[in-house]
């Protein structure tokens, strides 16, 4: 074996990597339970709009499920935003200077 396949030493101690393995298993549940919430508030919605056009009333959607929506569609695009890097450790961009918007 030459000395380029050598494996890299670890920079972490055990600890950091249990820490960060617990932080992941979080963050799995998180996202699981934001993506059952988004679902259900979509599907929500959908059904009355459905429910409106083919019984033809004049029913209000109520607001609370229309803000909903909106709300949940809202953070859930601001979260995918790539310049706003989350997850566990170090970010990319953590040397940077904020530069503003």
């Amino acid at each position: 074996m030459n000395d380029s396949q050598l494996p890299i030493p670890p920079r972490t101690t055990e600890q950091e990597d249990l820490t960060t393995a617990g932080q992941r298993k979080v963050n799995l549940i998180w996202e699981y339970t934001q993506a059952f919430i988004a679902i259900i508030v979509v599907m929500a919605n959908m059904i009355a709009a459905v429910f409106n056009v083919f019984h033809s009333r004049d029913i209000d959607v109520p607001m609370i499920l229309s803000s909903a929506l909106f709300l949940i569609i809202g953070f859930y695009f601001s979260r995918t935003n790539h310049q706003a890097i989350g997850g566990t450790g170090r970010k990319a961009n953590e040397d940077e200077e904020y530069r503003g918007r």
